[in-house]
């Protein structure tokens, strides 16, 4: 898991976990792809939380092995939180997915994605997609064609560091009848992204730009060159 990853989603549990209202206050945590591959998102979640990691193989950190890339072996509106860092883009058919995200969280449940938006082909097993700053919101759109009530909290693009890659990160609610319950967002502090999506200004871009990070350090170094 490369570093921008896990500060992600360190970001994104110390903005909403304190808001987050559960049974004797132990949320219940699920991990989509939670194989232990140089760190884990476990490592960045509170003591209090109780945590399944599931994955499509067995290996450190995998609590249970999905027999169905597209079938989640959880009831529905059981869940607080889920989490998928570094998955969507490796499933072939993610809408599907997502779906079962939705169906397994609470009302008030809430799922963080980050998946990347450039970066090298990799395949594990497979490698399909790439998400763009508008993606959150056509999720949400499929959601509500379904009969959902999601709404997209924020969404935005991480800058690299240390690393090759620029992560699409979004938080999604499942019904919007609980937004008041999460007053806070990622981006109310946060300053480096670009093309950030917070829902009460969901009509504009946080930190616009039209190319991405790899296309913007090309720009400098050829005027660097010319100069």
């Amino acid at each position: 898991m490369h570093p921008t990853a896990l500060q992600n989603c360190k970001e994104f549990v110390d903005c909403y976990a304190p808001y987050v209202e559960a049974p004797g206050a132990h949320p219940n945590v699920i991990e989509i792809g939670s194989q232990d591959v140089n760190g884990s998102l476990r490592s960045v979640c509170p003591d209090n939380v109780s945590y399944t990691g599931v994955d499509f193989v067995a290996g450190n950190g995998v609590d249970v092995v999905l027999q169905d890339p597209y079938v989640l072996p959880f009831e529905d509106a059981s869940t607080d939180i889920v989490l998928a860092s570094s998955v969507f883009e490796h499933s072939e058919m993610f809408w599907l997915l997502f779906l079962e995200v939705m169906r397994i969280l609470k009302p008030s449940g809430l799922f963080y994605l980050n998946v990347p938006s450039n970066g090298d082909f990799h395949r594990w097993p497979v490698d399909c997609w790439r998400f763009y700053p508008d993606s959150g919101n056509a999720l949400v759109t499929w959601a509500k064609r379904n009969g959902m009530r999601s709404l997209l909290l924020e969404s935005y693009t991480s800058l690299q560091h240390a690393d090759q890659w620029n992560d699409f990160v979004a938080v999604f609610l499942k019904d919007d009848q609980f937004a008041q319950r999460y007053p806070k967002r990622v981006l109310h502090d946060k300053r480096d992204f670009l093309n950030g999506i917070v829902s009460d200004q969901a009509d504009q871009f946080l930190n616009y730009s039209m190319l991405p990070q790899d296309r913007i350090k090309l720009q400098t170094i050829r005027q660097t060159l010319s100069q």
